[in-house]
């Protein structure tokens, strides 16, 4: 009998299932920003890298001005790296353009996200495990979400990361439930699925486009999704 739900955020609640580098390279491509792929990769690893390692993103950011850092640090990689001659106007001209096309479509899928929860919260407790920077929760109020999470466990408060399968138990101890009574949703097969089954919970894969090619085990998880609405 299940009784409560464990959702990661990235990826999950925000993407559609989407791994955030793609959404991103996406946005580049269609706001026509004159680098290759590789390049574009190159410069999402360098920000993702630097966000982790120095506490730039501040806890009262919204995802709003935390977009706007993780863009604007990936940008002046590619211009100091060589990848993309810019001067300032076109610089900030491709930065916003980007920013403005990836929160219209954020919004759009966590208005979706919004809908399937309010659904869930009817029936079901629901708990929020997230790795981040330590404004999940102004994040999370900034999208109308943060009403249907009894308790936010968030690798910056808590000290654990993802795919450390305690942060899972810690979750199912925030429901006070079993873990066999808990399931876990989330678009990392690695961070998500995988911890979660070794933590004892049930686990729903939502499967978007990830970051590279490898396969997985679809027989793992206990159900494998495209849309969030699959859940009700």
């Amino acid at each position: 009998m299940i009784k409560g739900y464990i959702f990661d955020y990235g990826g999950t609640l925000d993407t559609a299932g989407c791994h955030w580098g793609q959404m991103l390279w996406h946005a580049y491509q269609r706001q026509q920003v004159p680098v290759s792929e590789q390049q574009f990769r190159d410069a999402y690893v360098y920000g993702e890298r630097t966000l982790g390692r120095e506490p730039i993103i501040k806890p009262d950011y919204t995802f709003y001005k935390t977009l706007d850092t993780k863009l604007r640090l990936e940008m002046e990689q590619l211009c100091t790296s060589g990848a993309w001659d810019a001067d300032e106007t076109g610089f900030q001209a491709a930065h916003n353009a980007v920013l403005a096309d990836v929160y219209a479509r954020v919004q759009t899928i966590t208005a979706h996200s919004r809908e399937v929860l309010a659904q869930l919260a009817r029936q079901y407790r629901m708990v929020l495990v997230s790795n981040f920077y330590g404004n999940v929760e102004v994040v999370l109020k900034e999208f109308g979400l943060d009403t249907f999470f009894e308790s936010v466990v968030e690798s910056a408060a808590v000290g654990i990361r993802k795919p450390d399968a305690h942060i899972f138990t810690i979750g199912v101890e925030r429901l006070g439930l079993q873990p066999d009574e808990v399931v876990v949703v989330g678009d990392s097969f690695y961070k998500d699925i995988e911890p979660a089954l070794k933590a004892g919970c049930h686990a729903v894969w939502f499967k978007g486009e990830g970051w590279t090619d490898k396969t997985y085990d679809e027989t793992l998880p206990d159900r494998v999704i495209t849309d969030l609405a699959q859940l009700l």
